[in-house]
C-alpha cells in the first residue's frame, strides 16, 4: 500500500553482493512498488541470486562493464522515472542500511515537504564506537570539506549513501553530471544546492556487519580532492554567476586576485630583501599587507554569505512521532 498515496521505487546498486542482496531485498517492506537492482558487472553471480528471488516488484537491469556506484544509480534513477515513480530511494546492496525507515524518509518527504532525505549516522554518539575508526575520521574529514564544496552547511554525513529524492527534483537533476564513482553522493548535495533543493536529514543508527566496503582509502585521496575542486567551481560558477550575479561573486573574485597581488608583491619584496639585505621600505609592504587584508576580509564575508544562502537543513530522529503514522506530528526542528 502506497505512503500517502505516494509511490515509492528502492534503487539497489549491486556488485559483487550475492551473500548479502537476498536479504536485503526480502527485508524491503511490501508498500515499496518497485525494487530495481542494477548489476554493475558483478563476477559473483549477484544477477543470478536477484533472479531466484520470487518477488514481482523486482525489476533487474545488469551493465555489461563495471561503471560504478554512481553510474548504477544513474541507471536505476532513469529507470525509476520510467516507471512513474513519485519517490526514489537508494539502499546499498551490503546490508547496512535498514530498509524498515524507508516510511520515515517517506513521509518527512511528503509532509514537511522536502526534495532530497538522506540518513546521518552521527546523530547518535552511542553507535559511533561501532563504526571502523579510520572510517569514522575519513567521513569526519570528508564531512567539512563537502560542506564548503556542495555549500551544504547544514547537511552532516554527507557520505550516507542512505536517501530518498522526490520524482519533481530528480527530473531537473541533469543525471549526465553525477559523478559515476564513490563521490556520487557528493556530487548529487553539489547540484542539490544549485537547485535550491529542500533537504531533511533523518538520524540512523548504522549497521556495521561481515561486509567488506569496496572504497578504497586510496582512491578517496588520490580522486576526491580534485573531484571536490572542480565541484566546488562548477557550483559557485552555476549558482552565483550564470543563474543570477550575486555579491558573492563580486567579493570572491576581488578577494581572489587581492591575496594574490598581495602574495606574490609581498614574495617579491621578501626575496630582494633577503638577496640584497636591505629592509623594503614601508610603502612597499603596505602593498603587499593591505590586498592580503583586505582580499581576506572579502572571502570571508563571500564564505559567510555562502553559509547563509545554504537555508536551514530539517531534522528528524527515527522515533520521531511525525515520521511513525498519521497522527502525532510534532513541531518541525531546524538545524
Amino acid at each position: 500500500m502506497p505512503i500517502e498515496g505516494q509511490s515509492i521505487a528502492v534503487v539497489i546498486p549491486a556488485y559483487q553482493a550475492k551473500g548479502f542482496i537476498p536479504d536485503v531485498i526480502h527485508r524491503v517492506p511490501s508498500y515499496v512498488d518497485w525494487i530495481i537492482v542494477t548489476d554493475d558487472a558483478s563476477t559473483d553471480g549477484t544477477a543470478a541470486a536477484v533472479e531466484a528471488i520470487t518477488d514481482p516488484r523486482i525489476r533487474l537491469l545488469r551493465h555489461p562493464e563495471n561503471r560504478g556506484v554512481g553510474g548504477a544509480m544513474v541507471t536505476g534513477f532513469r529507470a525509476a522515472l520510467d516507471m512513474k515513480a513519485d519517490l526514489i530511494a537508494k539502499v546499498d546492496a551490503d546490508g547496512q542500511m535498514d530498509p524498515q525507515y524507508l516510511a520515515h524518509f517517506a513521509r518527512a518527504a511528503i509532509r514537511f515537504p522536502c526534495d532530497y532525505v538522506k540518513a546521518n549516522r552521527f546523530g547518535h554518539m552511542e553507535a559511533l564506537p561501532a563504526m571502523p575508526g579510520l572510517r569514522l575520521a575519513g567521513n569526519l574529514l570528508l564531512t567539512f570539506l563537502t560542506k564548503f564544496a556542495s555549500g551544504c552547511w547544514n547537511v552532516f554525513d554527507p557520505q550516507n549513501g542512505y536517501v530518498m529524492i522526490t520524482r519533481k527534483m530528480l527530473k531537473r537533476l541533469d543525471l549526465k553530471r553525477l559523478d559515476r564513482g564513490y563521490f556520487f553522493e557528493n556530487s548529487m548535495l553539489i547540484h542539490l544546492n544549485i537547485l535550491k533543493a529542500r533537504i531533511a536529514e533523518i538520524y540512523l543508527p548504522a549497521r556495521y556487519g561481515e561486509e567488506e566496503s569496496s572504497m578504497k582509502l586510496s582512491q578517496i585521496i588520490a580522486t576526491f580532492p580534485a573531484k571536490l575542486l572542480r565541484g566546488y567551481l562548477y557550483r559557485i560558477y552555476h549558482k552565483y554567476v550564470f543563474r543570477s550575479l550575486s555579491p558573492f561573486a563580486v567579493l570572491a573574485l576581488f578577494g581572489a586576485f587581492a591575496m594574490l597581488w598581495g602574495i606574490v608583491w609581498g614574495g617579491i619584496a621578501w626575496w630582494q630583501s633577503y638577496a640584497t639585505g636591505i629592509a623594503a621600505p614601508t610603502g612597499t609592504i603596505m602593498l603587499a599587507l593591505l590586498p592580503l587584508l583586505l582580499g581576506w576580509s572579502a572571502l570571508l564575508q563571500a564564505l559567510v554569505l555562502d553559509v547563509q544562502d545554504a537555508g536551514p537543513c530539517l531534522l528528524f530522529n527515527y522515533d520521531d512521532e511525525e515520521l511513525q503514522g498519521p497522527e502525532g506530528m510534532s513541531e518541525l526542528r531546524y538545524k
